[in-house]
């Protein structure tokens, strides 16, 4: 075995190379900053999952468009306005003092949220259901019998939630109305809450409808949503092509008719075996391919073999009705 003894300045040169490649940090600098730690901030919902959020509250917005219009038969506007995380006393302070309060219990959770609704939306509504024009009226308390009529559009607004809400599985059930002083026991006051705001219009009022939601809900929630809406995106390529390919395989019922013509009804009622009706179209006159209700091209009818067949001729347009 031989044994290298190093002289000095090979030592220095070993030192100088190593001193070189870690260079010393400038006097003062700071290598690693420390950024004190906001506990309140924790669980704040992502851009994700706002995302989804606001896909499934959209929907709900548009479900309760169409049909609380059609049943006040008037223009009846729901649009999402925002969804944010707060403690429920800064939601307690923003619910004005004279409001339609309810709690409504989430199933199968079991759990309590609350809906707040602005009460100058309630003379407009209630004026319509009884028959009124959809007025609107002075901002004050509402007696029995207009608390159970806006109860019952409560009623449809959760039904409409539980409609939208359903890839998350809950079900909304108006459980009933609360007093101010009793909204506080329904949620701990410095617990973290979800809450979604919409703005109603109509033609003489507007207002806002906001919910909610407890922090288990709130997790439960956003859980489900950002695991369903990840997997649409990691999968949606894939999930597209077999929704292609299956509806290839889809079967419509199909017809090939001759165009629509008016006939007396003394002609229908003379009809006997062996008479002919006359139809007052031209022997030209092409019959008409229609898929699933739906007018595609004039076709000729021909046979192909044993079986009957249609050759199209050209497309189907609003000139040839």
């Amino acid at each position: 075995m031989i044994e290298k003894t190093l002289k000095q300045d090979e030592i220095d040169a070993l030192f100088e190379a190593a001193r070189s490649s870690t260079p010393e940090s400038p006097k003062g600098e700071v290598r690693a900053r420390v950024v004190p730690y906001n506990f309140s901030s924790a669980g704040q919902i992502s851009t994700e999952q706002l995302r989804a959020i606001s896909m499934l509250n959209d929907l709900f917005a548009r479900n309760l468009t169409h049909n609380l219009a059609a049943w006040l038969r008037t223009r009846f506007q729901v649009n999402l306005v925002s969804a944010e995380q707060i403690q429920f006393n800064e939601f307690l302070l923003r619910i004005p003092e004279i409001s339609y309060v309810a709690s409504v219990r989430l199933e199968p959770l079991g759990a309590l949220s609350v809906l707040q609704l602005d009460l100058g939306l309630a003379p407009p509504v209630i004026d319509l259901l009884l028959g009124g024009e959809g007025k609107d009226g002075p901002l004050r308390e509402l007696t029995d019998i207009e608390e159970s009529i806006l109860g019952s559009v409560v009623e449809i607004i959760c039904r409409e939630l539980t409609a939208a809400w359903q890839p998350v599985g809950l079900s909304f059930n108006f459980e009933r109305r609360q007093m101010q002083t009793q909204v506080a026991r329904v949620i701990s006051v410095n617990e973290k809450t979800l809450c979604l705001s919409f703005e109603i219009r109509m033609p003489h009022s507007s207002g806002l409808l906001n919910l909610a939601f407890p922090a288990v809900v709130a997790n439960t929630i956003l859980r489900r949503l950002t695991s369903d809406w990840g997997r649409r995106r990691r999968h949606g390529g894939d999930a597209q092509a077999r929704m292609g390919t299956a509806a290839q395989r889809i079967r419509f019922g199909c017809s090939l008719q001759l165009p629509a013509v008016r006939l007396a009804a003394g002609d229908l009622e003379n009809l006997a075996p062996g008479s002919i009706l006359r139809l007052d179209l031209a022997a030209s006159a092409l019959p008409v391919w229609r898929v699933g209700g739906q007018s595609l091209s004039l076709a000729q009818a021909v046979r192909q073999g044993t079986q009957r067949a249609a050759r199209i001729e050209r497309g189907f347009q609003e000139t040839d009705r």
